[in-house]
């Protein structure tokens, strides 16, 4: 059965609850529900939305009719006679309305936007220019000769710096990497805790961050922990996020981890390198703490449109709210940062399909482990289905895709618990 062509959103405030009802591709523009009724109605938090549409009670005409005693607003592009049915994405649940059923209580009004709506008002130019425009329209800050040094974002500490350089070295090696993990208490304690962690089930007792590199944990993942640590202390997590959302570290240190495991499986001829495709994916959400740290109020009016619209993917309410998205500003900070061009494009075109410049590969990993995070109920965002073409274009298996994903997820806790590493960094 084809999914039907309009959806239904619940929304709530100190005055009751309400209803909306729009084209089920389109963005329910909050903003539009807040002038028209005067209220500042808030969608509900995805579990809460689930709880409510998944009740037995409305599968009966009666429980249908109780639901629309409440007002709605409707969509002045819909074309309602008749039966017509609307999806509640969080639930899956698809009721069978009737025009007649929606007696007294409607509105209607414009509140979807099209995502071509969307892209088409978006500003011209590279990223850069993209993000200075948004960084003028959105907050009170002034344009200075350097873009970083206008948003006020901290310096990267010593460390970070150090092993960027480390990494850019390719003759460096554990004699070189141990010094500045010990020159940094924070960064020895988490990489002996990485490495006596149950994940890794090392044999034995580890005695030294040597024994804890060489024995356990290797050069490449810990230089990649290690930067992504001392990355993370620049920029605080959010705390007004989409609620039921995945903990900022757990999704960065799945999609890393998943990330470096497809790499490998890649064939030899188009593999990426494993180690700078697990960094990728442990940034890939570095540019969601920018805007952030850029611009607060605006990132809570994005985590409301993010809960009110589930079916639409983030960059389409970044470009719709903030007219840039995180992953542009993202790619830009790690460029401003110096680090690999590989990891840049790879977090800046994760959700470009159509991309096959220069490291396409990195791109299309990370892209690969969200949708399939996604689709196994993990990571935010609509799940999807997987285009055939992913697969083939990184000469994966699917079903091996999947094998992997399980695999990992049966770790989770173990994933989890390591995580309170990355978060006390």
């Amino acid at each position: 059965m084809s999914q039907p062509k309009l959806r239904i959103v619940m929304l709530n405030d100190s005055q009751g609850r309400a209803l909306v009802i729009l084209p089920g591709d389109e963005l329910l523009n909050l903003v539009s529900v807040w002038k028209h009724t005067q209220r500042q109605l808030q969608p509900l938090s995805a579990h809460d939305s689930e709880t409510f549409f998944s009740q037995e009670a409305l599968s009966a005409e009666k429980g249908v009719r109780q639901l629309l005693t409440l007002p709605v607003l409707i969509d002045s592009g819909c074309k309602l006679d008749g039966d017509f049915d609307v999806l509640e994405p969080n639930s899956g649940r698809v009721l069978r309305l009737n025009s007649v059923l929606l007696g007294d209580n409607v509105q209607y009004c414009k509140l979807g936007i099209s995502a071509a709506a969307i892209d088409a008002k978006q500003p011209e130019g590279n990223d850069v220019a993209v993000i200075t425009r948004a960084v003028e329209k959105f907050t009170t800050l002034r344009i200075k000769q350097r873009l970083e040094d206008t948003l006020g974002l901290p310096t990267l500490p010593p460390t970070a710096q150090k092993i960027i350089e480390l990494r850019a070295d390719p003759n460096a090696g554990v004699d070189d990497l141990v010094p500045i993990v010990q020159m940094d208490p924070s960064l020895s304690a988490q990489v002996m805790s990485w490495a006596a962690s149950p994940y890794y089930a090392a044999p034995g007792g580890i005695d030294s961050i040597h024994d804890a590199i060489v024995r356990v944990l290797g050069y490449d993942l810990v230089v990649n922990l290690a930067l992504g640590v001392a990355m993370g202390r620049t920029l605080q997590l959010p705390t007004d996020t989409p609620r039921g959302s995945t903990p900022y570290w757990l999704q960065a240190l799945f999609c890393a981890t998943l990330s470096e495991k497809l790499a490998k499986q890649v064939p030899a001829d188009k593999r990426p390198r494993p180690g700078l495709v697990y960094l990728t994916g442990l940034l890939h959400n570095f540019g969601y703490l920018t805007l952030a740290h850029i611009f607060p109020p605006h990132f809570s009016l994005v985590s409301r449109y993010i809960e009110a619209n589930p079916h639409l993917h983030h960059e389409y309410i970044e470009k719709q709210i903030l007219n840039v998205t995180r992953e542009q500003i993202g790619a830009w900070l790690m460029e401003t940062w110096n680090l690999p061009e590989e990891v840049v494009k790879g977090i800046r075109y994760q959700n470009s399909m159509s991309y096959d410049g220069e490291f396409q590969q990195y791109a299309q990993i990370i892209d690969l482990s969200l949708r399939v995070m996604r689709i196994n109920g993990m990571g935010d965002g609509p799940a999807g289905a997987i285009p055939s073409d992913l697969y083939e274009r990184l000469g994966l298996d699917v079903s091996k895709v999947q094998e992997t994903f399980q695999l990992l997820h049966d770790k989770t806790d173990q994933l989890d618990e390591m995580t309170n590493f990355l978060e006390a960094g």
